[in-house]
């Protein structure tokens, strides 16, 4: 295998490993939906922080819209999911071809982008820090939205690797 098929076929399996990642994730929340329902919950109501009243005011109780924004996140995971597993199929095409990676990098970044904006925006910024999930000992989802930025990240980094192989230019 030359240098360059070494990167798409690390592009491929990555993908793939994300892909499947975020498909059993989202399946996960859609047959165990009461589990991190209730996750999300906590975390917008804010019940199970150090309760300062200076932050409370951002807490939301409603639970129609605590359930409405859980609904939204696995929506979200799974259309992710959806574009990552098309993505692997059009770099399995690539490989095959020796060529046409551009779809499978496009489509790649933009399935990869839509889980750093769930998890680093989503949970890190907005829940971590806007509703204070970093202070609950209890329902505190940062280790793992760490580990899917990161996943995600460095996969985006792999599959943003300059290469004439991209370019229809195989290395040997």
């Amino acid at each position: 295998m030359t240098t360059g098929r070494t990167l798409a076929g690390a592009a491929t399996a990555l993908t793939a490993t994300v892909a499947v990642h975020i498909a059993l994730v989202a399946f996960g929340n859609i047959t165990d939906f009461g589990t991190n329902q209730e996750f999300v919950r906590h975390v917008l109501a804010m019940d199970t922080t150090f309760e300062d009243p200076d932050l409370m005011w951002r807490a939301i109780t409603d639970r129609t819209l605590q359930d409405a924004v859980y609904v939204a996140v696995i929506v979200w995971e799974t259309v992710a999911a959806l574009v990552l597993l098309a993505a692997t199929a059009l770099w399995l095409r690539a490989l095959a071809r020796r060529s046409g990676y551009g779809p499978a990098r496009r489509l790649t970044t933009a399935g990869l982008v839509m889980l750093l904006l769930l998890f680093g925006l989503g949970f890190l910024a907005i829940g971590g820090e806007w509703f204070a999930m970093w202070q609950s000992t209890k329902w505190n989802g940062l280790q793992a939205a760490t580990r899917n930025v990161l996943l995600a990240g460095l996969t985006l980094l792999l599959v943003q690797l300059p290469s004439p192989q991209w370019h229809g230019r195989d290395i040997h």
